[in-house]
């Protein structure tokens, strides 16, 4: 069997084992043919928009800014990924808590949200991005 080569994505050093399967999906479904960091941005974006199944559940950690080191948990629903235009730099979705209304929707970074209750593809679509962030690896 061949071995994955590591990718030329910027990397830094890491403590999440390389996994040469979710290396080739990403290689070669995720990234086929982007050269660029935008063309790597939209390619996480569609893959993400495509094989997540929204809605589903989350838990969302706030994390305090500042002076603050506290963070706020709350359960919420994510709802769907937001433009193209914000998940250039990260892949940000649209969520409201849980019993909200239209007008509580707001967005997170999907690295930010703890799974609850979605299909197999959706978790494993997370985790794929997950563990391109825990890599090291950027846009």
């Amino acid at each position: 069997m061949n071995k994955v080569q590591p990718p030329e994505w910027g990397v830094i050093m890491s403590s999440v084992e390389l996994d040469e399967s979710r290396e080739n999906r990403i290689k070669t479904e995720i990234l086929v043919d982007a050269e660029d960091k935008e063309e790597r941005a939209m390619g996480w974006y569609y893959y993400l928009d495509d094989t997540l199944n929204f809605p589903f559940n989350a838990k969302f950690t706030k994390k305090g800014r500042g002076k603050s080191t506290s963070s706020q948990e709350k359960e919420v629903e994510v709802l769907g990924m937001t433009s193209e235009d914000d998940c250039l730099r990260d892949m940000i979705v649209e969520v409201v808590e849980k019993g909200g209304s239209d007008d509580d929707v707001f967005t997170a970074k999907l690295s930010e949200l703890k799974i609850i209750d979605a299909d197999e593809g959706t978790q494993e679509a997370i985790d794929d991005w997950l563990y391109w962030l825990g890599r090291g690896y950027k846009f």
